[in-house]
């Protein structure tokens, strides 16, 4: 079996090199078809928790027209240091 190898991902690859390596071509060819059929298909982005729980905490501010994060944003950071608590924000130059 033909595999197109400009189509797939590098973990993908480097898969098929590792099967090619110990197994010969043709079989590992043919694992690889096998393998690649039992994958989903899930093009599904992941969502972080944090990002969505930030989200959620300024969703209240959406309508405030005084609250703008303007075009570059504000990086959030954990403060550091003895006896530190909260956040350190800045705003990305």
């Amino acid at each position: 079996m033909k595999i197109n190898e400009t189509t797939l991902t590098k973990g993908q690859t480097r898969k098929l090199n590792a099967l090619r390596k110990s197994l010969g071509n043709e079989i590992a060819d043919n694992a690889f078809a096998k393998w690649m059929k039992t994958q989903t298909k899930d093009n599904s982005v992941l969502i972080d928790p944090v990002a969505e729980k930030i989200k959620v905490a300024l969703s209240s501010l959406v309508h405030d027209n005084a609250f703008r994060l303007g075009s570059k944003g504000y990086i959030i950071k954990r403060s550091k240091g003895k006896g530190a608590s909260g956040f350190a924000v800045s705003r990305v130059e």
